[in-house]
Order: C-alpha cells, then structure tokens, then sequence
C-alpha cells in the first residue's frame, strides 16, 4: 500500500478501478497520503459525501477501536469528525505524555471519560500534565487514575476547580492525600460514584486528616475503599452521604464497628454492603441491621460475625437478594444463622457459602422458604455431601445455576440432580473426588440442555519413596557392573538425590494445583453464582 492510495474515497465496484488523469495530477499535488474531500483520486463516487457530519460520527462510534483509527486515516474530514465523536479515552500516563497533551486534546476535544494509567515501575506524569489535561477536558464526567504517584495535592486540588462536573472518580496507587481528596469532594458536586484504591499519601496514626464529608456527599450513591489502613479516615464522607447507596470495604483497618453505627443512624437508603477482612463484629452486623432495604450482603472471612449477628441482620433486612458467606472455616456461622435467613428472607435470589458446614437442615430450610433462589454456590463444605444435594435436587424448583466445589459429593448426588432442579441449565463441579467424568457424562445425557462443567480430580502421583526405589531399580538394572564397583557414599548420595528430585516433582506439581485452585477460588464468588 503506497501512500498515494491514501483517500477519502471508497473504492469503486467496477472491474477495472483505473486512475483518471486527472487524479494523477490530482495524486502529484498532493504527496503527503491524505486527501481531501474535493479531490479525485479514485474512480466512483464518494457516496459520503452526502452524509451530515453527525451521521459519520455515529457510524465511528458503532465501530470496534482499531477499525476507529484506521477510519481516521482514511481522509481529513474522517480524521476529524472521528476525534470530535470520540467520548472514551484510556493514555499511558507516563512521564512523556506531558508533551503530547495540547495535541492530543486539540484532536480529541470532546472527551468524556479519561483513564490515565502507569506502570508501577515508570515514572507517571505530575501535577503540571495533569493540569494542562483537566484545562483541555473540562466536561470530564468520569476520571479514573492508576500508579500516577507524581501527582500531588496540589494538582488535584486545580484539577477538581476546573472539571466540576465529575460523575465518576477511581484512583489507585496514587501518592496524594487527604487534602487532594478534600478538595475533588468539595468542588465536584455531582459526584456519585468514589473508588479509591492504596491511597499512599494518607498519613499514619492518629493525626490523620479526616476526609469528607464536602459538596459531594449529597450526590454520592457508591463508595468502595480498598487497602487503605487508614481507612476509617473516610468515616466523616460514609455518614455524611445520605443518598449512599452502595458501600464496599475491603481490606480497610478501622473501628468499624463503631463507624457503622454512625452511618446507621445517618444514612437510611443502603441497598448493597460489601465486607471484605474488615475487622467487624457482630455489633456492626447490628448496625447494618437498620437498613431496611438492604438487598445484597458479602461477607468475606469477617473472622468475628458469628450466627447472632447474621440472626439479627435476617431479622429485620427482609427485602434480602443475595448473600455471600466466606467463614474462612471459622464455623462461627452454621445453621442457625442459614435458618434465620431462609426464615426471614424469601426473596433471596443468589446463595454462595463458602468456607461453612450447612447440614441438610439448614439446607432444607432454604429449598422450602425460598422458593425464588436461582443461584447457589457450596464450596469448601465438609457437610454437603449427596443427601443435601439430594434435598436441594427435590426442592429447589426455581434453581437455575449451581456451583460446588470441595465437597463429599459424588455420583449418586449427580443422579438425583438429573431429576430434579426442573428449571436448571448450568452446573459447575469442582475438585468433588467422588464425582467422576462417567457420572458428569451421565448427567449430560440424562439432561441434554444441561451444561456441565466438571473438573475431574488428577490421579494421585507415586511418593517420592516409590519414585526413589523405582529409580534405583531401574539404574540397576541399566549397569549392574558400575553399581557394584559404586561406594556406600555414592548410592548415599544418589538415593539422596533421587528422594530430593521427588519431592521436588510432586512440590511443583502441588504448587500447580495450588495455583489453580486459588484462582478458582478467588472467582467462586463470582464465577460459581453464574
């Protein structure tokens, strides 16, 4: 492809696709590949022409983002209306892109939604980028930045006077601190939705600076926290914003019991709690009790939550969609709590229970109550065996999704979940050693709309006992000649080694299974409801 075959025009159908004279002339002029409208380099006729400026940009819009850049390359009039059209853009915000910025913005003049990320390793742009980018983008709605550890908060305090009208705010591994985030609030009242992830520039101890609640706490309807250690720094913004809809803690340190409270008392509309090693205890169970609407619980290895607080929170969040439990094999929830919620709580749509020992009659209890769950995931139980999945196959008529995972199941329970689950169409099958490929392959054909994934157990390999004497039989057996002139202190050594390169073999060999087992363990909670 020669740049003289650069046009604004399509190809026309016809066989021969000759270039005119005058589009020789027309090619001579202009060198540089990209034509404009007028010119005529190719045959046929630019039907495009026709079409309004906003009729491209809606075409550009409906196109994937490679197909968008190389469209933009096609004339001049497309190289613009595809960058006026373009809302989204994600940058590397490494140090260079300072001095791209007023290029950049001058193309894409209309963006909406910006991300800038850079690598952990690689120094990110500072405050004076950062600047220059929220003068050129000040219909910014949704900002999100990763690793951009040069930005201060000086920076984001003139960031947050010139794009007031932020919707959306993420950042993760970022060095500013309390201040910078004082000012986003205080400046964008419209904001509604705050992540924050690592948030370094939060000082230690005491005297850290509280953050919120500013102008945005009236708008706010989603706060997530991640791996902040002073996370309760944000206690002042959690209670302050009344519309709060959505709140997610993972891995925050805190008195979060007594925040909880607070917010409690403060805030009415909650819908959604996620907690996630969050030092909370059945008081702050307690406190979330009072949010009538509540309609989606996690709980992730809150070592202290015990069945008292789940009763409590059963008790009085009736209108209960979904509940997640990571007991961490605590067994500090056990049927009681399963009992109150199955009593307490018939809208309950997605059950996953990860880490906890539910009998059949805690099990029995949900199948009867609640007669809408479509999703339940049971993993890493030591008490669901084939009588409970038995009971679930009997009961749970509106069961569409079932995940299970480590638990002493075995073919007899896939043949009572041939006939029951009426409405089921997926099920997942993880590391259960009783539950076999000829019995997943039996439930297929029993159930042919039903998909059924099984991850069959690996046979066991030999010890490294085993695997030591067969090698030594079998170096015997190759020079009996050299083994017997061998001293004492070489077969020492050589069985030595042979037991060390076992060990090694089946170490790396339990490490790979180990590293799959903990990926699928981080996604069960969203990959087994599925």
């Amino acid at each position: 492809m020669g740049q003289s075959t650069s046009t604004s025009r399509p190809i026309s159908s016809k066989p021969s696709g000759v270039i005119s004279s005058p589009a020789l002339d027309a090619v001579a002029r202009n060198p540089g590949g990209i034509t404009s409208d007028l010119d005529v380099v190719v045959t046929g006729d630019d039907y495009t022409l026709n079409l309004p400026d906003e009729c491209l940009a809606c075409i550009f819009q409906s196109l994937s983002a490679g197909d968008r850049k190389r469209s933009s390359l096609v004339c001049r009039r497309w190289l613009r209306i595809e960058g006026q059209s373009r809302h989204r853009l994600s940058l590397n915000a490494q140090s260079h892109l300072a001095t791209v910025v007023p290029r950049l913005f001058s193309r894409f003049d209309a963006v909406t939604k910006l991300a800038l990320k850079c690598d952990r390793r690689s120094v990110s742009i500072g405050d004076d980028a950062l600047i220059l980018i929220s003068l050129k983008c000040r219909n910014l709605t949704r900002l999100k930045l990763r690793s951009c550890r040069e930005v201060t908060d000086d920076g984001m305090a003139v960031l947050a006077e010139n794009c007031k009208n932020l919707q959306k705010f993420s950042c993760g591994s970022c060095s500013f601190g309390a201040k910078g985030m004082n000012a986003l609030l205080e400046h964008c009242a419209f904001l509604e939705e705050l992540s924050v992830k690592r948030l370094l520039g939060i000082t230690d101890g005491a005297v850290a600076e509280p953050i919120g609640p500013g102008k945005a706490a009236g708008t706010l309807k989603v706060i997530c926290l991640k791996d902040l250690h002073n996370g309760h720094c944000f206690g002042p913004l959690i209670s302050g914003a009344k519309n709060l809809r959505s709140l997610k803690l993972f891995r925050c340190y805190g008195d979060w019991d007594k925040l909880l409270g607070v917010v409690a008392d403060r805030v009415n509309g909650l819908v959604e709690v996620h907690l996630e090693r969050v030092p909370v205890s059945d008081l702050g169970l307690s406190a979330i009790s009072n949010f009538a609407n509540l309609e989606i619980l996690h709980l992730v290895k809150t070592r202290e939550c015990t069945n008292i607080g789940l009763m409590t929170v059963a008790g009085n969040c009736k209108l209960l969609r979904k509940l997640h439990i990571d007991g961490g094999k605590t067994n500090r929830i056990s049927d009681d709590g399963l009992i109150a919620i199955a009593t307490n709580c018939p809208n309950l749509q997605e059950l996953v229970l990860i880490g906890l020992n539910p009998t059949h009659l805690s099990l029995d209890e949900l199948a009867t109550n609640c007669r809408n769950l479509e999703r339940l995931a049971l993993c890493g139980s030591e008490t669901v065996g084939d009588a409970e999945i038995s009971c679930i196959a009997e009961k749970c008529v509106a069961l569409k999704k079932l995940c299970i995972k480590s638990c002493p199941v075995s073919n007899h329970g896939m043949e009572a979940l041939a006939g029951g689950c009426p409405n089921l169409v997926k099920i997942k099958v993880k590391k259960c050693s009783g539950v076999t490929s000829e019995g997943a392959d039996w439930l297929r054909a029993s159930r042919g709309s039903l998909a059924v994934n099984l991850d069959a157990v690996e046979p066991e390999l030999p010890s490294a006992s085993e695997q030591e004497t067969d090698g030594a039989n079998n170096r015997r057996n190759r020079d009996v000649n050299v083994a017997s002139r061998s001293t004492g202190r070489s077969i020492s050594f050589k069985m030595r080694l042979g037991s060390f390169s076992g060990r090694s073999l089946v170490a790396s060999t339990i490490r790979r299974w180990s590293s799959f087992g903990s990926r699928f363990w981080n996604n069960s909670r969203r990959g087994c409801a599925e």
